[in-house]
């Protein structure tokens, strides 16, 4: 397991080298693609290491958001997304010592099921009110409904739901539509995005996919 890990981490880096010198920005390119690709990579294994590189990529990632006019997925990366990977980190870094190196995995109820869905319906419409506010936003209520249901992946993730693979595919098909206007329209830095985009909506099916799998097993 550490081998094929550690195999797979190399090849990200070389693929997000390789994707940078051709994109002729070797810096912002690079870091971005790699910090996005490895995020989704450790936390569909759980690995802790995740929460580093989601760091990163929210930094990132926030800053090109902010050059494409979309302000709420920009200003939510780096206020809330950010300062959620630090607390997920801590979360997860107890988790493991209380329970002997081990993270333990949670599930859902119907309770949390019906309350996740109201607060992303809910959340979206009153985001999406406040970003068509501001002056050349782009995408409101896509923004707005990614912002949203992205946070509650990321909560749900940190108190360690397994749902939040569920959460997150349908955030990143949003998030596929948006990067997909973005490419067509040709704005900085969206081919980038489009990539790291498609890479975590197939993680996210997979993992849905081996879920399912392992529950039937059960």
């Amino acid at each position: 397991m550490y081998m094929k890990s550690k195999t797979y981490t190399i090849l990200i880096i070389i693929f997000s080298i390789i994707c940078g010198i051709l994109s002729k920005d070797y810096f912002l390119w690079t870091l971005i693609l790699m910090s996005g690709l490895l995020n989704a990579y450790y936390a569909s294994i759980g690995k802790i290491y995740n929460y580093i590189f989601g760091a990163i990529y929210c930094i990132l990632s926030g800053y090109v958001c902010y050059l494409n006019w979309l302000y709420g997925i920009a200003f939510l990366s780096l206020l809330v997304f950010f300062p959620s990977q630090i607390h997920g980190y801590l979360m997860w870094n107890k988790n493991k010592k209380e329970n002997k190196k081990k993270v333990k995995i949670r599930w859902f109820t119907l309770k949390n099921s019906i309350l996740i869905t109201t607060i992303c319906i809910v959340g979206s419409f009153l985001l999406w009110y406040l970003l068509s506010k501001i002056p050349w936003q782009n995408l409101a209520f896509l923004d707005a409904s990614s912002n949203i249901i992205q946070l509650c992946g990321i909560v749900l993730m940190n108190m360690r739901f397994k749902e939040c693979w569920v959460v997150w595919l349908f955030n990143n098909t949003i998030d596929l539509i948006i990067r997909i206007i973005n490419f067509v329209l040709w704005t900085p830095n969206a081919t980038m995005m489009l990539i790291v985009s498609i890479w975590y909506l197939l993680i996210n099916i997979y993992w849905l996919i081996k879920w399912i799998k392992l529950e039937k097993d059960k």
